[in-house]
């Protein structure tokens, strides 16, 4: 797919110029993403976690059990990313790693008691950044979808 964009909206006015850095949507994305992940920094370093440990621990607590593959998968990193990231929370106490039985080429994650103990604690996590977020319900479920059809749109085209 071409993609064209017509030269007529190429005007140097500050709504239209597209090399301002207020227009651009990567900045916002980055600037947004960056004052998220600040925002839950002091309540999980309270929990004693990092936040790509945290998005390791939604994916657990939603699915337990599941193999580093998988959890790569749903967070869209590669094994090397994460496996130091499983590491320091197998060290901590959070959970475990181990080859799987049916295929030992797999290694599957399980929470540990302590692990499943910090759910009770993510939720105000949660609660806390909303209320900074200053938006409804569904006004965060628009927006997630909207983000989410931006990924893969932008998965899409390579």
């Amino acid at each position: 797919m071409v993609c064209m964009i017509d030269a007529r909206a190429q005007t140097t006015s500050p709504l239209t110029d597209p090399l301002l850095l207020d227009n651009q949507l990567c900045y916002a994305l980055y600037a947004a993403a960056h004052r998220m992940t600040k925002s839950y920094r002091p309540m999980l370093e309270r929990m004693g976690l990092t936040y790509p440990q945290y998005l390791v621990l939604l994916v657990l607590w939603e699915t337990d059990g599941v193999t580093v593959s998988e959890i790569g998968r749903r967070l869209r990193l590669d094994s090397g990313t994460l496996t130091p990231v499983l590491k320091r929370l197998e060290a901590a106490g959070f959970l475990l790693r181990s080859r799987r039985r049916t295929d030992e080429r797999e290694v599957e994650i399980a929470l540990t008691p302590q692990g499943r103990a910090l759910r009770g604690e993510a939720t105000a996590v949660r609660e806390s950044v909303m209320c900074q977020l200053r938006m409804s319900e569904p006004e965060v479920q628009a927006m997630r979808a909207d983000l989410n059809a931006l990924i893969e749109n932008l998965s899409a085209a390579g």
